[in-house]
């Protein structure tokens, strides 16, 4: 990792999300590098009004590199922590190996500090690009088991469809008033990640309870095997309701946090993906009990 910055031909700018053609350029660089299409959040509510952007442009406004802080509150061993995330780290081909990223990367985590956060956390396929900054990798756990009896006395839930003015209005509305989904490790609040995830993966469902006021994320596959990815409420409906609502009556259910809050215990297993979560500050401290962020906190 070159320590020698060569910004020639490169303007530094942050906080450039209020520009459309910062804004703009953003976007492009996440499609061309990752093929991510985060464009339909401005249609969602816009980005998170807590984002940072740190970004280096060329002389047409391209944006070469860039890397983007925001405030993300999660709770950890039943303790809620004042965190921000980082999020948006790319660098074009051509740039690469000019020390940019790093520089980037400096001064994001130098404006965290300076904001008072008390950790960082951030996703990554490149766990040792983040060590030197002192992030460590968190073991994270999904769970598994035999499905409850759906309850029947929930009454059945809808279809929420975010593009849809009205289903938009209600979903930021329990997103604002959200409780954690757990007490081991879940985020407190994160309104824009979880509406553009919705958007991003074509398999989540997206279902509102009304009588218990929950929106609930989940999947089910080609098996018949239901996935719970996130819970959005005041107080977490436990387990069987939520399939009653959903008129679920798959043999085994697989939860993608830890369900201390759902009334149902399911065996821990190791959640394997290509990216790993990662934790700058707190000390030592990791989850007490096998956790994981919901897929609709993923950043």
């Amino acid at each position: 990792m070159t320590r020698h910055l060569d910004s020639a031909g490169l303007t530094f700018r942050q906080d450039y999300f209020g520009d459309p053609a910062g804004w703009a350029a953003l976007v492009c660089l996440l499609q061309d590098i990752f093929g991510i299409d985060i464009g339909p959040l401005q249609q969602l509510g816009g980005p998170d009004p807590t984002s940072m952007p740190f970004g280096w442009f060329d002389a047409e406004g391209e944006l070469a590199a860039n890397i983007s802080a925001f405030a993300l509150p999660f709770v950890i061993n039943g303790r809620r922590v004042h965190a921000a995330g980082l999020q948006s780290g790319a660098v074009r081909p051509p740039w690469r190996g000019r020390g940019l990223y790093r520089d980037l990367t400096v001064k994001a985590l130098d404006w965290c500090d300076r904001q008072g956060f008390e950790a960082v956390i951030l996703y990554t396929d490149k766990p040792s690009l983040y060590e030197p900054y002192g992030f460590r990798a968190l073991p994270l756990y999904r769970y598994e088991g035999a499905a409850p009896a759906p309850s029947t006395s929930t009454s059945r839930a809808r279809s929420l469809t975010p593009a849809k003015a009205d289903d938009l209005a209600l979903l930021q509305s329990l997103l604002k008033a959200r409780s954690p989904v757990s007490t081991a490790l879940a985020v407190i609040a994160n309104a824009a990640m979880f509406l553009i995830n919705t958007q991003l993966d074509p398999d989540v469902r997206i279902s509102f309870l009304e009588d218990r006021q929950a929106v609930i994320a989940w999947k089910i596959d080609e098996a018949g095997r239901f996935s719970l990815l996130d819970v959005v409420a005041a107080e977490i409906p436990p387990l069987a309701a939520i399939l009653g609502g959903l008129e679920i009556t798959s043999a085994s259910v697989e939860v993608l946090f830890r369900p201390d809050k759902l009334g149902w215990v399911g065996v821990p297993q190791p959640f394997e993906s290509g990216t790993r979560l990662m934790l700058r500050g707190l000390g030592n401290t990791t989850p007490n009990f096998s956790a994981m962020l919901s897929p609709m906190a993923d950043f």
